[in-house]
Formats: structure tokens, sequence, C-alpha cells
């Protein structure tokens, strides 16, 4: 193979020193991260997680009966929960600790004042813990879902604040400025949102910014379309291959997939462990080692996700031995291949969606044979997709405030008007816990998203979270 030829030339050519750094270099360059997504509070949503608490999370996910290499965890938030002094998280030492790499998140959605605050707390984090740390950084994403929580979706979903285009790649230039020079400066920088947004023209400015792209895709929400288990892998693929064709070849990232192991039916889809570990095998098994994938999730960290919980392990007490079968035993060839398009029934049940480069989504008012029938609200609420990222930043330095809301968009195709017409496939989703700086969210609801109705609602979502 050539790659044997290359190693066969440069054993005559390097030093062994030098093949050594060699290695390593391409060891690290060609890692596949697989891990689970954690919050920073402890299923009750209220009690923070510390060190303690992270590492007993980082050691059972390494050690989960069934299976491996599940040594990754994504965060969303640097701030240490209950923090008053943008301290960082305590995952971090946690990770050192353990050897588990780690997706940081900064959260983009509590204005200028918080993006200060995480990037305060990610350059304590570099100067505190040196290569100890950064070694173990698989990226750095600035903003969770913000996007979609700005869309007409988001919106109706009540799910809380979110961040324009324009504003999540200035958070981006500045987090770039930030780690220059330091030993995180090589470090990859993306953005994580619902595929619904990565696949809207009027966000290209993010992906442009972006070195990679975190796609969070969750089929059982797709309550607007025949999302029963039997057509959930499908539904994932077209998610995933909509976002791919979106985003000029940049590397997509899987940040968030699963199905619920409990909770209420969504439409066609039913909680269960059996259909959990159908959807693990036919999605899950396929990524893991091949494409960095951050499930979610090892345990719910909010009370609210309950119903629906995605955790695929009893957090009390926490145990390696999961609801059902990890091993991707059952997997066969065929089925161990990543699921292509979506059947008649799974594909075609969606309002028609259409948007213009001035606009987020704007949906249109003709159905297309929907079987969900419009942009219903899911039975989904809290933050079971990935805005659980909240609950890190619940207890941010300048007094965030978390909102919690239930909802999710319907499913779809279409073209719309304007002179960037793009079509979209629009995936059903719960709201997650979007969490602000308090201080500066009536402040930034003028300023931030121009007196808009995004701009009202979000003052309005936090307003009553104060009170």
């Amino acid at each position: 193979m050539a790659w044997q030829e290359t190693c066969a030339d440069l054993h005559y050519t390097m030093r062994p020193s030098n093949l050594l750094a060699l290695a390593a270099s391409l060891s690290t360059s060609a890692a596949v991260y697989q891990g689970f997504n954690y919050g920073s509070t402890k299923s009750d949503g209220v009690t923070v997680r510390v060190q303690s608490d992270f590492q007993s999370l980082f050691q059972t996910a390494k050690n989960l009966v069934g299976t491996s290499g599940f040594t990754s965890a994504r965060l969303y938030t640097m701030i240490q929960g209950g923090s008053s002094t943008n301290q960082p998280t305590e995952a971090i030492p946690a990770a050192i600790t353990e050897g588990t790499s780690l997706l940081l998140g900064l959260w983009a959605s509590g204005g200028q004042d918080g993006i200060n605050a995480e990037i305060a707390a990610l350059k304590t984090a570099i100067s505190t813990y040196g290569t100890d740390f950064t070694n173990l950084v698989a990226g750095i994403s600035v903003g969770s879902e913000d996007l979609y929580r700005i869309s007409p979706t988001g919106i109706a979903a009540k799910s809380g604040y979110g961040a324009e285009p324009s504003t999540l790649v200035d958070y981006i230039s500045q987090v770039r400025t930030a780690i220059a020079g330091t030993a995180l400066s090589g470090a990859s920088i993306g953005h994580v949102d619902t595929w619904t947004a990565w696949v809207n023209g009027s966000n290209d400015a993010v992906i442009s910014a972006c070195d990679w792209i975190g796609m969070d895709a969750y089929p059982y929400f797709q309550t607007t379309q025949a999302n029963s288990i039997q057509n959930g892998p499908a539904l994932f693929q077209d998610a995933l291959s909509a976002t791919q064709a979106a985003v000029g070849g940049k590397p997509v990232w899987v940040t968030e997939t699963g199905w619920p192991v409990s909770g209420s039916t969504a439409n066609l889809a039913v909680p269960n462990s059996a259909n959990a570990k159908t959807y693990w095998d036919a999605v899950g098994c396929p990524l893991f080692g091949k494409t960095n994938t951050w499930w979610y999730t090892l345990e719910d960290n909010d009370a609210v996700q309950t119903n629906p919980s995605f955790g695929i392990v009893d957090g009390n007490p926490l145990t390696t031995t999961p609801y059902f079968d990890l091993s991707c035993a059952a997997v066969s060839s065929s089925t161990g291949s990543t699921p292509s398009s979506t059947t008649s029934t799974g594909a075609s049940a969606s309002p028609i969606i259409s948007q213009s480069a001035s606009s987020n989504l704007s949906i249109a008012t003709t159905p297309v044979a929907s079987s969900g029938g419009g942009l219903s609200p899911s039975n989904g609420a809290g933050n079971g997709i990935g805005s659980s990222a909240a609950t890190g930043s619940g207890a941010a330095p300048t007094g965030s405030s978390n909102s919690t809301g239930s909802g999710g968009s319907g499913s779809g195709s279409g073209s719309g008007s304007g002179n960037s017409t793009t079509t979209l496939l629009t995936t059903g989703k719960p709201t997650g816990t979007a969490t602000s700086t308090l201080a500066t969210a009536t402040t930034n609801a003028a300023s931030h998203l121009g007196g808009s109705i995004v701009a009202a609602i979000g003052a309005l979502m936090f307003a009553a979270v104060a009170l």
C-alpha cells in the first residue's frame, strides 16, 4: 500500500526522533472522536456538576458494557456552573485525569458580555492547565443552535434567545484572536446548529467562518413526517446528506443525535429501549470510528428531559450497564452502512419551506402530503437537543438565567422567493434550555436583534424566567 511505501522511504531518510514526532502528528490529525454530550447540571436540572461528577461520567463512558472508545466529551460552556468569577468548567481537570478529549463549547446567546465571559474562562483554562488541557481539545464550538432559535420555527417553539449570523461570525473572529499565540492557536473552530440552519442560505456567512460544521438531527422530533423507527435512520441520513451538500465540502461533525428510551410518542416515533437500540445500530454504529460523533446522551442533565429521556444509562446510581446492547454486533454489512434516502412515505410528509437571502426560514402555507400537519410543537420539552448547553451557562458569572421551552419544527422541502433561493428540508426538534446573561438580555433585545419580533419574544422569555 502507498502508506506502507511512504513509511519505508521515511525510515531511511529521517532520524527515529523525527519519525516519532511525525507519527504522533499523523495520529492526532487522523483521530476520530467518539463520545457524548455533557451539560453542567445533574439530572435534577439544578445541582451543578463538579470535577468528581464529570470524572464519574467520563469513567462510565469509557467502561460502558458492550462497547468501547467513548473517550470524548462535548461541552456547551467554558464556565463552571455556580461560578461568579468566570472560572473554567471543572470538566477540564476531570478530562485531564481521565484522558478524555474535549469538544469545547462557548455559549453564544448571551450577548457580548456573555461571550466575553466565555472567552475569559477559555483563556484562564489555557494558562491554568497548559498543554495537559490543550492537547485534549478536539475543537472549539462557538455557539449551539443560536441560528435555530432565531428562525420562525425556533420562535414558534419558544426556544429562547439566539444570535444572528453576523453576530456569530464576529464571535468566531473574537475567539480566533483570543487563542492566537497560545497553545490552542491551531485549534479548529466551528459552530453547532440544527441541520435546518445549515441548509438555509441566509446563514452562509457562518459556514464560511467555520473550519467544521456541527450538525444536530433528531428524527424522533420530525412529527410532520412518517417518523417511525423504521424511517428514522433514513430521515437522519437525509439530514446529513443535505447538510454536507450545503456546506461546501467542509467537514460535518455529528454533534447530537439519538433516540429516546422513554417518554411520549411523537407522531409515529415511539420512545423505548428497543427502538433506541435500533437507532443506535443503524445510525450510530456506522458513524462510530469514522465520523466525529457525540451521541445524545449518556445521562440526562435536566429534569425536563425525563419526557422524553435520551439517557442510555441510569444515573441514580450511575451505572456502566446500558438500557440496551451497545455492541453493534447485530449490525450486518448491509445494515451497517450509512442509510440512504428516505422511503417515499418518510420523505414527502412536509410543509413547503422557503427562504430568501434576507431572512431565516419562512414558512409557506401549502402543505405537501403532510402526515403530521404543519409546524406543530412536539411533545418533547427541555434540552432534548443540543441546547442543554444552557444548563452549563445557567450560573454564568454575569448572572445568567435559564429558560426552557417545548416544541419542534416540521419537516419538508421546497423553494422560495428571493435572490437566493435554497431548497430546505426541516427537521423537527425539541427546544432546549436557552441561557442568556439576564443583565444584558434586555438591553440587547433592541440592539442585538434590531427590535425584531425575535428580540421581543426573547426579552419576554427572559423576563418571565426572572420572575
